[in-house]
């Protein structure tokens, strides 16, 4: 970690952009316990993912307005009602005017309803096989969501993840730019050698600060950039 700074100057500088250490801790947002995190049930996970599907390449907020008829036509995610939706009905509602009509997004449902089912009928529950997973190989359970989940690769999986309230870093053009500036990772922020590198960074701050990824990630991006809040760092 030679190319890094120290913790207390990274959490120094961005102080300075953000008013004091008081402002700046009211920016920062606070990942959920594995405890609360195993209290979610398994449908409120695949509706993240599949919010966060949606709002990959598109407007956001006309995802966020059209929400509720989502959560209706695909009654409210419910894992086993999604699984026996057989490929006309998923064409069917993929043409419904009252959601975004894209089937190819649409067949992510049923594909990432799959996928939570066979991990809960080996771990109990979704939630719990999240939970479980230490944030210390964050990167890994992003690699899990993009090989055995449907368009969960990328910054998806990870934003999926951080609405529910796992502690995990993100991928923001500002984190980025800090750790290619610092010659952390050169290239491809998504590579293996760049996330593995990107990893052991957050792991050394977590380390100096005892911070939550989610803390460290929003920290990296409030001291750097245009200085402008980030919410959904």
């Amino acid at each position: 970690m030679a190319h890094l700074e120290s913790f207390e100057h990274l959490f120094q500088r961005a102080c300075e952009r953000k008013g004091g250490p008081g402002k700046l801790e009211v920016l920062l947002g606070k990942p959920k316990s594995p405890r609360q995190l195993e209290k979610i049930t398994d449908d409120r996970f695949l509706a993240e993912f599949t919010k966060k599907v949606f709002q990959s390449g598109f407007v956001w907020r006309v995802v966020r307005d059209k929400w509720p008829d989502f959560e209706r036509v695909f009654f409210q995610f419910d894992i086993d009602k999604i699984l026996l939706m057989p490929d006309e009905m998923l064409e069917s509602k993929a043409t419904d005017p009252s959601i975004i009509r894209n089937y190819n997004k649409v067949k992510t449902i049923r594909d990432n309803a799959l996928m939570i089912d066979a991990v809960r009928r080996e771990h109990g529950s979704f939630a719990k096989f999240v939970a479980q997973w230490p944030s210390h190989d964050i990167v890994g359970l992003w690699a899990y969501l993009k090989k055995h989940g449907s368009r969960l690769g990328g910054n998806t999986g990870a934003y999926g993840l951080r609405a529910v309230g796992k502690d995990t870093f993100l991928l923001s053009q500002d984190v980025v730019g800090y750790f290619t500036k610092r010659d952390v990772i050169s290239g491809s922020a998504t590579s293996k050698r760049s996330l593995n590198a990107i990893q052991a960074a957050f792991n050394h701050f977590h380390q100096q600060s005892d911070r939550s990824f989610q803390e460290i990630s929003q920290i990296i991006s409030f001291s750097v950039g245009d200085n402008h809040i980030q919410a959904d760092n």
